[in-house]
């Protein structure tokens, strides 16, 4: 089962964005500023949004939703973030079922042009299941400067 997280959820995502930046580039995140970081996605939609999916009634897998106007394409991409499977529930159709509810609510959107996401290097596990999905890497490489402005 796929629902619309809501505030009631914010330990739960915040707690699986800590333990993604774990595993996936051995980084710690200041646990409060995460905290308050998902919950101002509640505080203004236009942010975007997050899905759970559930396994046999527990919280298995989170999804966060962002939205980029393409000006090339008139419409929206939606970008896959945040994106966290529970270690023992993994390989259970978690994050299937997050993507898949992605791309109907996406369809049903009408102005979203496309789903992207981002993925850490050398993440092959990560890799292979979003080509599974239905999804292929782009040319296109990721530059950024982070922390710019520092917010606390």
């Amino acid at each position: 089962m796929v629902r619309l997280a809501t505030l009631d959820d914010v330990e739960f995502l915040a707690e699986g964005n800590a333990r993604m930046a774990w595993e996936t580039e051995a980084l710690t995140l200041d646990g409060e500023r995460l905290r308050r970081g998902v919950a101002a996605v509640f505080e203004d939609p236009a942010r975007g949004f997050y899905l759970i999916a559930e396994v046999d009634g527990q919280k298995a897998a989170q999804m966060m939703i962002t939205y980029e106007w393409s000006d090339w394409r008139n419409g929206v991409f939606w970008w896959i973030q945040s994106v966290y499977t529970v270690p023992e529930l993994r390989g259970r159709g978690a994050f299937k079922a997050l993507y898949a509810e992605a791309e109907r609510m996406a369809r049903e959107a009408g102005n979203v042009c496309g789903l992207r996401l981002y993925v850490e290097a050398h993440n092959e596990a990560a890799k292979g299941t979003y080509r599974r999905c239905g999804m292929r890497e782009t040319e296109y490489r990721m530059y950024e400067v982070d922390r710019v402005v520092a917010r606390e």
